[in-house]
């Protein structure tokens, strides 16, 4: 079962006392429950990467296993964080439903029993008048266990909240445990509170500053970090399919991890760089197909509402073709995403931004090599403009679009010493690539339908496949139109650069 976890964290001394939460509201109930006695086991992996990477897996005797993803950034004191129990008695092995979430930190590592906790909970439920939860307030007394003995012991307090949850309450909640003694919001876990520096650590994969004079290895690694980060960030979003998003920011990952090693090749061991630009290629692949069925069915979704009533039943079986189209992709990329063959190239991407093989005498200070990063892509990509130029037909375009974003992940690889003129570069180039996107996408779009209503013997389907394909034509034919602006603003950012 999935959730999302919405809470405050407070500290709070072993002389603290609960103040009263009566009278929050004339609709406010305030339930004080029974005592509870909790046993929780927490797994992780030898080097506490799932605490680093702000992950848990645990174990509670009565409940089952319980997963929380990393906390999404709210810029508040509020933790807010993907939360999935699993049913299962036994403690020793996590359901392989639960690893799966986490394979993506997790990866070849073994995972085993890391800390034991006993936790006396006192809770006070927030119920409306119709019995609808409105929060919760908890304190624990929390007793870390080394065998049979206490190692340690802390008291935390917790607030959630709900969807129904009224504007204010949480307000008045925390100002009542404050005023009665309670610590600063603290949204440090009870597991990494347990566990102590280990797992406060950063993760292995850091994104790491850059000096002026930093080396070429140094400024690789900040790049592949970046969007191996990404990556594992987006991979349990694509596990549960949940947002488009997920397929799409991974793939974003994949293809800037191809390209910064491509900008970076004169400089890198070939027998080790070969190897994983290969395995970054399989994975595009897999998550392009994916992407591509996302879009597309969007696209189409979209243009239902251009199209007469008339023509709904033609219009929804094209829709349902895309959508088994989509979940067939999608099934693919799952069963890639569970590979052995995933794993090992996650550990490697891991270990490359860390490390990146560099040649002999080949990791100089990135400055000797800016001018070939600067201007290596961006002549490949003034040629393909001329090309086009002439004649901007659909494949002179998609050029233009696939050597843009060469030269835009470029610009980002270098920007952190190059500073506001790379981004500004970078930004104009973004949005020549969104127009050629855009044109891509209609191209596409277009070829699918005419191809797949040249197979249906149905006149009234295809009548309608034959409309959206006229849409798509004409939103093509207007990117057409504009790319060659967005071309002028790349040109000129360029000079500054």
């Amino acid at each position: 079962m999935a959730a999302m976890e919405r809470e405050v964290k407070l500290a709070a001394s072993p002389a603290f006392r609960m103040p009263s939460l009566d009278e929050l509201g004339d609709d406010i109930l305030t339930i004080p429950c029974d005592p509870e006695r909790l046993e929780t086991v927490y797994f992780d992996t030898g080097d506490f990467r799932l605490a680093r990477w702000g992950v848990s897996l645990r174990h509670r005797e009565g409940q089952g296993w319980t997963t929380k993803l990393p906390p999404q950034d709210e810029g508040n004191d509020l933790l807010v964080r993907g939360e999935f129990t699993f049913p299962g008695d036994n403690s020793s092995a996590p359901p392989d439903e639960a690893v799966d979430l986490i394979r993506a930190y997790v990866r070849t590592a073994v995972l085993r029993p890391v800390v034991r906790l006993r936790t006396i909970r006192r809770m006070v439920q927030l119920l409306d008048l119709d019995d609808r939860r409105l929060g919760e307030v908890v304190d624990d007394e929390v007793s870390v266990l080394s065998g049979r003995r206490i190692a340690a012991r802390f008291r935390e307090l917790e607030v959630e909240i709900t969807d129904d949850t009224p504007d204010g309450l949480l307000d008045e909640v925390l100002r009542r445990l404050r005023a009665g003694g309670a610590g600063e919001p603290d949204p440090t876990p009870k597991y990494v509170r347990a566990v102590g520096s280990l797992a406060t650590q950063p993760a292995e994969v850091e994104i790491r500053d850059v000096a002026d004079d930093a080396r070429v290895s140094a400024v690789l690694g900040r790049a592949l970090a970046t969007s191996i980060v990404q990556l594992l960030r987006h991979d349990v979003v694509m596990r549960l399919d949940v947002d488009p998003e997920g397929v799409h920011r991974a793939r974003v990952a994949t293809r800037r991890m191809r390209s910064d090693l491509r900008t970076f090749r004169t400089s890198l061991e070939p027998g080790w760089l070969e190897p994983i630009r290969e395995e970054l290629r399989w994975l595009g692949s897999v998550l392009g197909e994916a992407r591509d069925a996302d879009v597309l069915l969007a696209r189409i979704q979209g243009r239902t509402g251009s199209i007469a009533a008339t023509e709904a039943p033609g219009v929804a079986q094209v829709v349902e073709a895309l959508d088994q189209r989509r979940k067939q992709a999608h099934a693919v990329l799952i069963e890639s995403l569970r590979s052995d063959r995933y794993v090992a190239l996650l550990d490697r991407l891991v270990e490359a931004a860390d490390r990146p093989v560099v040649l002999p005498d080949a990791d100089a200070p990135v400055g000797d090599i800016v001018p070939d990063v600067r201007s290596g892509p961006w002549k490949h990509l003034r040629a393909a403009v001329q090309v086009a130029r002439k004649d901007p037909g659909d494949v002179e375009l998609h050029t233009v679009r696939i050597r843009t974003k060469r030269v835009r992940y470029a610009a980002d690889a270098v920007a952190p010493l190059l500073g506001k003129p790379a981004r500004r570069f970078a930004e104009a180039a973004a949005d020549l690539q969104s127009v050629l996107g855009e044109h891509h996408d209609s191209v596409v779009a277009e070829s699918w339908l005419r191809a797949w209503a040249a197979d249906i013997r149905s006149g009234d389907v295809a009548f309608a496949a034959g409309m959206l394909a006229g849409i798509e034509r004409a939103a093509a034919g207007d990117a057409r139109d504009r790319w060659w602006k967005a071309w002028r603003s790349v040109a000129t950012t360029r000079k500054a650069m």
